[in-house]
């Protein structure tokens, strides 16, 4: 099996042309001061991956370059390890990274009702452009979920709605669990009706795809924590 990392004196000899002054001694000062860990062998050797060895470049070039003291070194490397961008070279402040409009969420043109409106269906046509039965329509309308028109076709949105409900009843999650969905969007569109109505009358399809972009980033942080 190929070594996992490099050992001590491999390191020593790949970073010396740059850092004449390093020694074996700093390399382990370094890792006694818990600035880097490399991992150890069965037989006690320290093993240096790629990553260790970058990691030790970086605290060289701030000591040498910025004379960084340890405790902000250690406060830069802890920032590297939390995502932020650090750069020995210019600046001791780590810089957070921008945020990003999330491409998942829907911009505020996309949520403006098209020109030209979705068919209206029946209930047969709804269930043969989704492949979803007719037991399955007939409890979503039953849960809330399904608004047919007083003609009784289904309108808008209905056909994306049933096609999300057929998806996840391939999971086991039945009609009946779903009403929790049509309460949480009635709940949503209420907030955008409520901050419509405020002073400078606001695009409610901003306010929407601004709701959109919180409860996607919630939905987020749910599945990464559980996922940690």
């Amino acid at each position: 099996m190929p070594a996992r990392g490099q050992r001590i004196g491999a390191v020593l000899a790949q970073l010396t042309p740059d850092y004449p002054d390093l020694t074996i001694s700093k390399l382990r000062f370094l890792e006694a001061e818990g600035l880097v860990e490399p991992e150890r062998a069965p037989s006690g050797y320290r093993l240096y991956a790629p990553a260790d060895i970058e990691r030790v470049r970086f605290i060289l070039t701030a000591q040498r370059d910025r004379f960084w003291p340890l405790k902000v070194i250690k406060d830069n490397l802890d920032a590297m390890d939390r995502g932020l961008t650090v750069d020995a070279g210019t600046s001791a402040v780590p810089t957070p990274p921008q945020v990003t409009a999330d491409p998942a969420v829907p911009r505020a043109e996309d949520l403006v009702a098209d020109e030209q409106p979705a068919p209206r269906l029946q209930a047969t046509e709804l269930a043969a452009a989704t492949g979803a039965g007719r037991t399955l329509i007939d409890e979503l309308v039953s849960f809330g979920l399904l608004r047919p028109d007083k003609q009784g076709y289904f309108p808008g949105e209905s056909a994306r709605i049933v096609a999300a409900a057929h998806d996840l009843g391939g999971f086991g999650i039945e009609a009946r669990h779903l009403r929790v969905f049509r309460t949480a969007a009635e709940r949503e569109v209420g907030l955008v009706d409520y901050a419509a109505a405020g002073a400078g009358r606001p695009d409610p399809a901003a306010i929407a795809a601004a709701c959109l972009a919180l409860h996607t980033a919630l939905v987020k942080d749910e599945l990464s924590r559980r996922e940690a």
